[in-house]
């Protein structure tokens, strides 16, 4: 089996290319989605999150602005959060492998894979691009955006320059979607003929 490492900064279409890599019959994970999942209504890190941030979880499962507000700018509470979470996606992450162990590749969609160093544990990296302006058009149509958030997101993020310039694939997203799909397919075709790093 081949993993490939799918990311790409806020704006950029990575969930876009994802689905794309699922249409092509790809299994795809969503690490986001299983963070959302874990910390959802009945997620099952909702108690160990209330005990360890009181306050911050409710019927809805974990609410994601009290818990944003207690560990943003303080390093401790973050590394005592990502210390309940990350192992959990971890879990998430092997038995989704288990479930297709028979694939000839899957897809790690990591919104930080670089940033992280999860670029180690793959066999290809991919990363999703647009020019500037089109990424800030795609972010600040989103409800509650502005300029000043937008710039601390991408203060947090690598840039997309370095980005690409660490990947062994740039897929386009400022070009029609016939364009952005043939690239995924053009992905697949070398990642099946053993081709990337």
């Amino acid at each position: 089996m081949k993993t490939i490492g799918l990311t790409g900064s806020i704006g950029m279409g990575k969930s876009t290319v994802a689905q794309m890599f699922a249409g092509e019959g790809v299994a795809v994970f969503d690490s986001d989605a299983a963070v959302r999942k874990l910390q959802g209504p009945g997620g099952r890190l909702v108690g160990a999150i209330e005990a360890a941030f009181p306050g911050t979880t409710g019927v809805a499962g974990v609410d994601r602005a009290k818990l944003g507000s207690r560990v943003f700018g303080d390093p401790a509470a973050l590394q005592r959060l990502e210390a309940i979470v990350h192992p959990a996606v971890g879990e998430e992450r092997a038995a989704f492998l288990a479930r297709h162990a028979d694939a000839a590749m899957v897809v790690f969609d990591v919104p930080l894979l670089f940033e992280t160093g999860g670029d180690t544990a793959v066999d290809v990296t991919v990363v999703v691009s647009a020019d500037t302006a089109t990424q800030a058009n795609r972010v600040l149509a989103r409800p509650g955006m502005t300029k000043e958030r937008l710039a601390e997101i991408l203060a947090r993020q690598m840039p997309d320059a370095d980005k690409r310039a660490r990947a062994d694939f740039v897929i386009p997203t400022d070009c029609p979607m016939d364009q952005t799909r043939a690239a995924v397919r053009h992905v697949i075709a070398c990642v099946s003929a053993g081709e990337g790093r």
